[in-house]
Formats: C-alpha cells, sequence, structure tokens
C-alpha cells in the first residue's frame, strides 16, 4: 500500500492551526505531512492564506517523524529559484532530513502577484531552468547561471543538511513529464492516473517516488459533507487547464457557478462512509502511486477527523 499522509490546506486554516493539525496528524500515524503554498485561497469563503514557508518552518520543528513536503511550490514567480533553493535547506536542516521539495509550474492565482502570467509554454520552460539552478546549489555548489529566464551572478546556500534534498517536480501531461523525468528525483500529480506515470517512466523517472493527493469531505452526515465540499471546492471538477489560469478568488467564484454539488461530490467522497474514502485513495496505490496525501475539506472538523482516521481510515488502509 502506499504511505499516507495528510495535507495541510493553507487556504481554509490559519498559521497556528495548520501547526496544530500537523501534530494531530502524526499523532494519528500519518506518515507524510504536505503543504499547499498560495498567495490567495481559491475562494473568498475559504478564508486563509498564511506563509507556507513560516508554517513549514513551525511544523518542522513540532513534529519528529512524519515526512514534510511542499505541494507545491513554484520556484519561477514569487520566488527566485536560488531563494527557493536556500527556504528547501533550511527546512531540511529544521526537519532532521525529513524534507521534500514539491515543485511545479504553478498557477495564476498566486503568482501573478508579481507579475504578468507567462504561456504554459513558457512556464515549462521556466521551471527547467529553475530546476537548473537549485539542484546545484542544494548540492553545495556555488553558482553563476545565465538563463533566458534567470540570472544567478554568483549564489551559494551556506547552511544545509547531510541529508540530500530531494526535488520533486508536478507533472500533468507530456512536456511537465519530461520535465520531471530528467529534474525531478520524484513526480506529482493530483490524478490517480498510470498514463501519467508512465510518461514520467519514459522520461527518466522509473523507480522514484510518485507523490499523490485524494480530496474528501469525511462527516457523520454525508448531506451536510456534500454541502461544504461544495462550498469550499467546486473549482475541483473544472481541470488544470481552467483552475492554472485565472486569476483571483471572484473568477474561480463566477466560474464555480457552473458547477453543482453532484458534480463535486463525483469527484471527492463525502460522509461517513469509510469503505467510500478508502476506495478513492486505493486508486492512487492501483496507479502506480508510491504516496497519496488525504486532504480533508472543512477546517471545523479537522480534529473529529484525525481521530476517525486513527481509529478506521487509517487501520483500513494499511490492511489492503
Amino acid at each position: 500500500m502506499v504511505a499516507v499522509g495528510y495535507s495541510l490546506l493553507c487556504e481554509q486554516s490559519g498559521p497556528k492551526d495548520l501547526v496544530d493539525y500537523a501534530v494531530r496528524a502524526e499523532e494519528a500515524g500519518f506518515e507524510q505531512i504536505t503543504i499547499s503554498d498560495h498567495y490567495y485561497p481559491w475562494l473568498d469563503v475559504q478564508g486563509h492564506s498564511p506563509y507556507a514557508w513560516s508554517v513549514l518552518g513551525a511544523v518542522a520543528h513540532a513534529t519528529s517523524r512524519a515526512e514534510l513536503m511542499t505541494y507545491i511550490t513554484c520556484p519561477t514567480r514569487r520566488y527566485h529559484p536560488a531563494v527557493v533553493a536556500q527556504q528547501a535547506a533550511t527546512t531540511q536542516l529544521l526537519a532532521d532530513g525529513r524534507f521534500v521539495l514539491g515543485l511545479g509550474a504553478g498557477e495564476n492565482l498566486n503568482e501573478h502577484v508579481v507579475g504578468p502570467w507567462p504561456h504554459v509554454r513558457e512556464r515549462h520552460a521556466m521551471l527547467a531552468e529553475a530546476l537548473e539552478i537549485i539542484r546545484p546549489l542544494l548540492d553545495g555548489e556555488t553558482l553563476t547561471y545565465s538563463g533566458e529566464y534567470f540570472e544567478v551572478p554568483e549564489a551559494y546556500v551556506w547552511d544545509r543538511s547531510e541529508t540530500r534534498v530531494p526535488m520533486a517536480v508536478a507533472l500533468s501531461g507530456a512536456e511537465s513529464a519530461g520535465i520531471a523525468g530528467e529534474y525531478g528525483d520524484g513526480a506529482i500529480a493530483t490524478q490517480p492516473e498510470a498514463r501519467l506515470l508512465r510518461l514520467f517512466d519514459d522520461a527518466g523517472g522509473s523507480g522514484k517516488p510518485r507523490y499523490g493527493q485524494q480530496p474528501i469531505c469525511w462527516g457523520p452526515d454525508e448531506a451536510a459533507a456534500r454541502k461544504t465540499a461544495y462550498e469550499q471546492f467546486p473549482w475541483f471538477g473544472m481541470g488544470w487547464k481552467v483552475n492554472s489560469n485565472l486569476p483571483n478568488p471572484a473568477a474561480f467564484a463566477d466560474l464555480s457557478r457552473f458547477v453543482h454539488e453532484e458534480d463535486v461530490a463525483a469527484g471527492i467522497p463525502c460522509g461517513p462512509d469509510t469503505d467510500r474514502h478508502v476506495e478513492a485513495i486505493a486508486k492512487f496505490a492501483e496507479a502506480g502511486f508510491t504516496h497519496v496525501s488525504v486532504l480533508q475539506i472543512g477546517d471545523e472538523s479537522q480534529r473529529e477527523f484525525f481521530d476517525w482516521a486513527a481509529r478506521e481510515l487509517l487501520p483500513a488502509l494499511h490492511s489492503l
């Protein structure tokens, strides 16, 4: 079975709550803790978006066993890749070697705050350059780099762990799979599609870890859980090509008017039925993923979720 993680969703919780949830997730038995890295929430109703790297530092200090991972950081717009290397190196030290740097080409929602949003082909080219900068810096090299998008006159990361920081790269199609296979130590995908992993394998990713994420909305009342999922995640079924290009929560709200509750519930298991949640998570294992993170929708339900996960969800997953 895959290693099962828990997703810290910065868009729906404040920073102190997120640190508390990370501690509770580790206590419940989750093997990995991932964290989103946003500037905006998807929708105003979610109501939060603290700085993920500050939260991650606190989580690294407050936990001791679970692997930590950004899911995901875009190293091309809000952050210069040389800065991402420094962030990752420091986090690895704080986490005593438990950190994985998850990277991707990003979304307009978060990255346009520092400038125009490039075309997808340009975004992929920028990501490849960023990876060419981050890896040697994490490996202890003094780097001078001159590319089409980034300049590094001279950089060196002083504080580094003896444990190498793995870089996992998000993929959604052939081009991003090629980048992930060439530069990444692992792959990230949000859908349990074996096709994507085959593309990753063909590009050089064979044998490397694969990280997925499954949103759920557990709760004792299915109707209430479906309502929560629909209010907070209506954008989920719109597809990556749409989600990566919308600029702000108002745009997501406008487009979400055409999404119905049953559309959301078709992709997100809702309610108290443990078997339904296990079935959705198990699809990642069947597709060939090595890790899957569970994203519980709804800030108000997190503490009850951990009790249920320790009692029912994790034992059921470990018995597969």
